[in-house]
């Protein structure tokens, strides 16, 4: 065998390590995407139960911002606590088909088992919610566009309903923008990482007007 058969044998030879290597590398990653989301769906319904009122008429729930936030600005979000984690509720994307329960405090393992509050609340019109980009996570937000509907349903039982407003990537050590946007003023954001990890989809959103009043 002459000195070129055996480079070309050792480029396939390295061509089919590296096609195995991406192959074991997506079927991880189709794993943990599924393992995610039924973790994800088990902690929903175990949050689900300890929600109030959740048997309630929706119309029943819905919840005036500044009826008791602004006469009580002491008051403190509600939290509920299942099995030694915290979270401050439910998101539902309709259009998706997801709903998520919300850890209150996000970290890496956090996020394995569903989308977290990076900071902000809904009392005070700045959440941020961060999940991985699984497909049973947010991994679809970027299907999302202008006038979709986003709900959050609060660890009382009360609902904040939004409309999308924009949808951005933003380069992901930019967290300026993340935080604040060219707005300084949507009352929710969801966010995720892309496929590259470059940078992270972003969806903006406002309250809906109905919710004002």
């Amino acid at each position: 065998m002459n000195a070129t058969r055996i480079a070309r044998f050792g480029f396939f030879a390295i061509g089919i390590v590296l096609l195995g290597a991406a192959l074991s590398l997506v079927l991880y990653n189709l794993n943990e995407d599924q393992k995610s989301g039924e973790q994800a769906q088990n902690l929903l319904a175990e949050v689900k139960r300890e929600i109030p009122d959740e048997t309630q008429p929706t119309e029943a729930k819905k919840y005036d911002l500044f009826s008791e936030y602004e006469t009580e600005p002491a008051i403190e979000e509600p939290i509920l606590e299942i099995d030694g984690q915290t979270y401050i509720g439910v998101i539902a994307i309709p259009e998706l088909g997801i709903e998520l329960p919300v850890i209150s405090e996000w970290s890496y393992p956090n996020l394995k088992s569903a989308p977290c509050r990076y900071q902000g609340t809904a009392f005070d019109r700045d959440m941020i919610l961060i999940a991985h980009n699984y497909q049973t996570h947010f991994g679809r937000i970027s299907e999302l566009h202008s006038g979709s509907e986003i709900v959050f349903t609060d660890a009382a039982g009360k609902i904040y309903a939004y409309e999308v407003n924009n949808i951005e990537n933003i380069v992901g050590t930019d967290i300026e923008s993340m935080e604040f946007g060219s707005a300084d003023s949507w009352d929710l954001t969801l966010f995720t990482c892309t496929i590259s990890g470059q940078s992270r989809v972003t969806v903006r959103a406002f309250l809906k007007p109905e919710e004002e009043n």
